[in-house]
């Protein structure tokens, strides 16, 4: 018999400036809540409409020990690294890097998107690694948006992306060090779905619009607000008020690790993050090479 987790807590998304100055709503890291094991941060960047020369991005930057996910709602982003990589993320793609031993990589607006101005909206989501894997060599698994797995609910009122993980019988593309999941759903007024995800993962809802029912209490949610399920069943509830509601659903299972963080490094202890910064200066992860 299928038991409906209950809401845990809720978190409002903070509004911060990373990068370049673009501005993000944080549900996590805050003051709040540090990290949700797997999970690092997650940034819901934007939305915000740039006009033609005004688009700014986050230029180059180390990382080392976790993966890096981006998935572009709105916008075209360039993505650059130290080991000769590149590519343009557009509306709808995703990329999981997956920054292991360290890569020096750079994100920044698209220069067609950049002189014409428009919508910028994304996410990035930090997955940490688990010890085994922290010094893994650098890897990219880039799917494109007609790529990426989808689903409907038999009635037609509920559809699913699914970046990783399994929804309505669809699996994803993307293989991941650890079991994740990470859906993006669209329901239409009224609708709802009923979810299953494991007993031993660890789940929140993430909406970017609408206000949604969530959890066995059916509790009326706003958008930007992080909604953190109990581990007390095995399916969560999202519905959809009078008005469409677009939500993540996110969850994995922890790694109960010491996690030590210094920026954009994010190791077990105190010494793997000095020899972090003593191989990045010393320039062991590389530099992106001058166009």
């Amino acid at each position: 018999m299928t038991t409906i987790r209950t809401i845990q807590r809720t978190f409002p998304a903070v509004r911060t400036i990373e990068g370049g100055g673009f501005v993000v709503h944080r549900p996590f890291p805050t003051r709040m809540l540090m990290d949700f094991d797997p999970f690092l941060l997650l940034d819901e960047m934007g939305p915000v409409d740039y006009a033609p020369g005004e688009a700014i991005g986050a230029p180059d930057h180390p990382h080392r020990g976790f993966e890096t996910v981006t998935y572009a709602l709105e916008g075209q982003f360039v993505h650059r690294d130290s080991a000769g990589h590149s590519g343009t993320l557009r509306a709808g793609d995703v990329q999981w890097m997956t920054a292991g031993a360290g890569v020096v990589h750079s994100e920044m607006p698209d220069p067609a998107f950049a002189r014409t101005g428009g919508r910028v909206h994304g996410l990035q989501l930090w997955v940490n690694l688990p010890r085994r894997d922290k010094m893994t060599a650098p890897r990219y698994q880039e799917i494109p948006s007609a790529g990426i797995p989808t689903a409907t609910s038999a009635d037609g009122k509920v559809r699913v992306k699914v970046i990783a993980g399994e929804a309505f019988g669809v699996s994803a593309a993307i293989e991941t060090h650890t079991p994740i999941l990470y859906q993006h759903f669209t329901l239409q007024p009224g609708a709802s779905v009923v979810q299953p995800v494991p007993r031993d993962y660890r789940v929140f809802a993430y909406p970017l619009s609408g206000s949604g029912l969530y959890g066995d209490e059916r509790r009326k949610i706003d958008a930007q607000h992080m909604v953190v399920f109990g581990n007390d069943g095995d399916a969560v509830s999202l519905a959809a008020g009078a008005e469409p509601l677009e939500v993540l659903l996110l969850g994995g299972v922890p790694l109960n690790e010491p996690v030590v963080r210094y920026g954009p490094f994010v190791m077990n202890t105190e010494e793997e993050i000095r020899q972090a910064v003593v191989d990045y200066q010393a320039g062991r992860m590389g530099q992106i090479a001058s166009q």
